[in-house]
């Protein structure tokens, strides 16, 4: 549906390595797409794609990433509307071979990189329920998040979901639609104030410590380690090739109250409610403090993600084209060799 994100894809300078890492943790399998990309699975169906980091890549700052895409009804128009909001198109739009689709990537007026996809088989993109292997959060360090929201709000559809007043003068903003949240947004602030806008993605798990564990085991470094929150866990963490993600689970709803107990519940209500509300301020101080070191890893994806969406060239020409520079001259060719593979996987979904 439009405004739902549908597509996930990590670039990485080690292929084999992040495969058996994101097994380990997320329970994912792979399917082979090409010799230059493979795609992510949960439960035999295609969420994501992988690719490779090359050394041109490298060189030129670009550091490992994820990078998401969002479904649009219609992509050219999606990307004619965030380029009058004020954002840039980056490349494309273009068909995906085979009738897999059509896709754009944008960057949105704070500097933030995404896609906007539409699938040649529709029904992939993730509705707002929490689903073990699937992405359930979705959040945008930038600038200026009133701002950010009101592009994307004119783009997808976007709804706010709930507000949170952190103190001195930070807030963290929830969107989503209807009473579905989506993620958040926060703006940058002390020594991430040099860092470009960038979106991390939290991948929902059975059990957020167990997770962590296989991960640490694995290789990952841990930026904020696991938390509590209201209904659920959190955790971020960079990848053993040094991709920011992050971990989430949801806590099982307590069974409902017997009517004798009503009067009791609503005093108790009232008592975590309080409780709650701290416990939101204190995750989302940390999860905004611990974005610092995951942005250092995936600072640069901002401005150079585009030299990694979804790609569909030839082997030989993918090789080749996939190492753009989002700001340089050469990046809409670039782009054109990471962005078409992903769209033809995900017309294999």
């Amino acid at each position: 549906m439009h405004g739902q994100f549908v597509w996930y894809e990590l670039t990485t300078p080690d292929v084999d390595a992040a495969k058996r890492f994101y097994s380990r943790v997320t329970g994912w399998g792979t399917q082979r797409f090409d010799d230059d990309y493979d795609m992510w699975t949960s439960g035999g169906r295609p969420i994501g794609g992988l690719m490779h980091l090359g050394d041109e890549m490298r060189q030129q700052g670009v550091p490992p990433n994820w990078l998401p895409y969002v479904e649009s009804d219609d992509v050219d128009a999606t990307a004619a509307k965030a380029a009058s909001l004020g954002g840039r198109v980056v490349y494309g739009p273009e068909d995906i071979p085979g009738g897999g689709g059509r896709f754009v990537v944008l960057q949105d007026p704070q500097g933030a990189m995404f896609g906007a996809l539409k699938p040649g088989t529709p029904g992939g993109a993730w509705d707002g329920t929490p689903v073990v292997g699937r992405f359930s959060w979705h959040e945008l360090m930038t600038t200026d998040y009133v701002k950010a929201f009101e592009f994307y709000r004119d783009l997808f559809g976007w709804e706010k979901t709930g507000e949170m007043d952190m103190g001195g003068g930070q807030n963290y903003f929830m969107y989503g639609k209807g009473d579905t949240a989506y993620g958040g947004m926060f703006n940058r602030f002390g020594d991430m104030e040099s860092m470009n806008p960038f979106w991390l993605v939290y991948v929902h798990v059975k059990d957020v410590g167990t997770a962590v564990t296989a991960a640490t085991k694995a290789g990952a470094m841990v930026h904020r380690p696991q938390m509590d929150i209201p209904g659920g866990s959190i955790a971020i963490l960079g990848d053993p090739q040094g991709a920011g993600f992050a971990l989430h689970h949801v806590s099982a709803p307590a069974a409902a109250a017997k009517p004798s107990a009503t009067k009791s519940a609503a005093t108790t209500a009232k008592k975590t409610a309080k409780v709650a509300k701290k416990a939101v301020k204190k995750a989302v101080k940390a999860v905004k403090k611990a974005a610092k070191k995951a942005a250092t890893r995936v600072k640069s994806v901002a401005k150079k993600a585009a030299k990694s969406p979804p790609r569909a060239k030839s082997k030989a020409k993918a090789k080749k084209q996939a190492r753009p520079a989002a700001r340089k001259p050469n990046a809409k060719k670039a782009t054109r060799a990471t962005a078409k593979r992903g769209k033809k996987a995900a017309r294999k979904r």
